[in-house]
C-alpha cells in the first residue's frame, strides 16, 4: 500500500475514534439543545458530522457529488442511532480505500448544486480540505455544545480539561 492511501486510512481511522467518543458523552435527553436560535440542536450537528463522515465520503467513489440528486440526509434520532451509522459505514469505507490506488486520489471529483459547480479538485484535496477540515470544524462546535451542557469533554488530540 503507497503512503498515500497509508496516509488516507490513518486520518480516517483517527477522526472516526475521536467522533465516537464525542457521540458517547452524548445524552438523547439534550438533542434538541441549541446554544442560540441560529444554531443547530445538538442531534443536527451531530446528524451533520456523523454525514461528513460517512455520506459523503462514500460520495467520492464516484467522479461527483450533487447535492440536488444524490444527498440524502439520516434519519437517525438518537446519538446510539448515528454512532452505529458512523462505524458501519465508515468501516465500509476504510475497506473501499484499501482497495485503491493512488492514481484514483489524483482524479478530480466535482461538488455541485444542480448544474452548477461548487468546487472540482482532485480527490485527495477534496478529502482532505472540504471532507476533514469541514468535519473537525463541527466536531469542535459540538464539543463546545458539550461543554455548555456540563457533560464531560472527551479529548481529541490529547487529555481534556475533563480527563485531566
Amino acid at each position: 500500500m503507497n503512503m498515500l492511501i497509508t496516509g488516507v486510512l490513518h486520518e480516517v481511522e483517527s477522526e472516526l475514534e475521536k467522533t465516537i467518543r464525542i457521540l458517547a458523552n452524548l445524552d438523547d435527553n439534550k438533542k434538541d439543545w441549541k446554544p442560540h436560535e441560529k444554531s443547530m440542536s445538538t442531534i443536527q450537528l451531530a446528524r451533520h458530522i456523523v454525514e461528513l463522515q460517512t455520506g459523503f465520503r462514500n460520495s467520492l467513489k464516484n467522479d461527483s457529488f450533487d447535492f440536488e440528486k444524490d444527498y440524502k440526509p439520516y434519519a437517525c434520532n438518537t446519538f446510539n442511532e448515528l454512532s452505529a451509522v458512523l462505524k458501519k459505514e465508515t468501516n465500509a469505507f476504510i475497506n473501499f480505500i484499501k482497495e485503491t490506488e493512488q492514481e484514483f486520489w489524483l482524479e478530480t471529483f466535482t461538488l455541485r448544486v444542480g448544474k452548477k459547480v461548487i468546487v472540482a479538485l482532485p480527490r485527495i484535496a477534496f478529502f482532505r480540505s472540504i471532507i476533514m477540515n469541514h468535519l473537525i470544524h463541527h466536531r469542535g462546535q459540538l464539543t463546545v455544545y458539550l461543554r455548555l451542557l456540563d457533560i464531560p469533554v472527551p479529548g481529541i488530540y490529547g487529555p481534556s480539561a475533563d480527563e485531566k
